[in-house]
């Protein structure tokens, strides 16, 4: 038995001068949008995020991050109108921002460990009223990266 990881590679050009742009939100955003109302279930939002393929704005080799409060966010996006919000932000100018299409569960699992210090997975950051942060903490990412897991604080994890 095997399995294949398919990684999506794309470019977002910046959105130009306030062109209004209409998308239907994705099921992430719409448990986003429940949670910050007040009426979402937290389990199901993470269940959201692990199914949902993200965009990953692509840095250096690597995937763009930001640094918060200790803690290293992988920004990822819930579709393209909102990579481009954080691309009219944080991009080069003209230049098309590169991105690769990672499912969330991948983030949490994979890259997340990966790294040798805390981090977790921030979405859709440039969008007013609609970011949501999912910390490094247990039922979000691995346990034994988990800030307030019993093995980060034994030394084994990332927890400091």
């Amino acid at each position: 038995m095997f399995a294949c990881v398919f990684v999506i590679y794309g470019a977002i050009s910046h959105l130009g001068g306030g062109e209004a742009v209409q998308q239907t939100r994705t099921a992430l955003a719409e448990r986003i949008a429940e949670q910050r109302r007040g009426v979402g279930d937290p389990r199901a939002l993470v269940g959201e995020m692990r199914r949902s393929v993200l965009l990953v704005p692509t840095a250096g080799g690597g995937l763009w991050s930001a640094w918060s409060g200790g803690v290293r966010w992988i920004c990822g996006f819930t579709d393209e109108v909102a990579l481009a919000r954080f691309a009219l932000l944080h991009g080069s100018g003209d230049q098309p921002m590169d991105y690769a299409a990672l499912l969330g569960a991948r983030i949490v699992d994979e890259v997340v460990p990966s790294l040798d210090e805390p981090a977790g997975l921030a979405v859709d950051i440039a969008t007013e009223d609609a970011s949501m942060f999912f910390p490094p903490v247990v039922g979000v990412v691995a346990d034994g990266v988990a800030v307030d897991s019993g093995e980060a604080e034994e030394g084994r994890g990332h927890g400091r």
